[in-house]
């Protein structure tokens, strides 16, 4: 059910992206950033963040923060709670979690 969401969730992401030249260079850039092996692709993160933080994937952005790449992800927890999280795209490793209170 999970993979199925976080499929669906990129793929609608996709097809309402607008085709602009930034987005285009923002999707070289991950992508060269995975074949030069500085981030994990975003199934082996999304397995390892799942064992500790169970829950639907919701949104999951991939950006350059101070030289280091990050996976920001939103996660909806069983109960209703939104968790944030900031993990080291090339180890998996949690940087920081948030809980969003509604």
């Amino acid at each position: 059910m999970r993979k199925t969401l976080v499929i669906a969730t990129l793929l609608a992401a996709a097809a309402l992206t607008p085709l602009a030249s930034r987005a285009d260079g923002d999707h070289d850039r991950a992508r060269a950033a995975l074949q030069a092996g500085e981030v994990l692709p975003l199934a082996v993160v999304l397995e390892r963040v799942a064992k500790v933080h169970p829950g639907n994937v919701l949104e999951v952005e991939l950006e350059r923060e101070k030289g280091q790449w990050i996976y920001e992800l939103k996660i909806l927890q069983s109960g209703g709670s939104l968790l944030k999280l900031k993990v080291d795209a090339k180890t998996a490793a949690l940087i920081r979690q948030r809980e969003v209170q509604r």
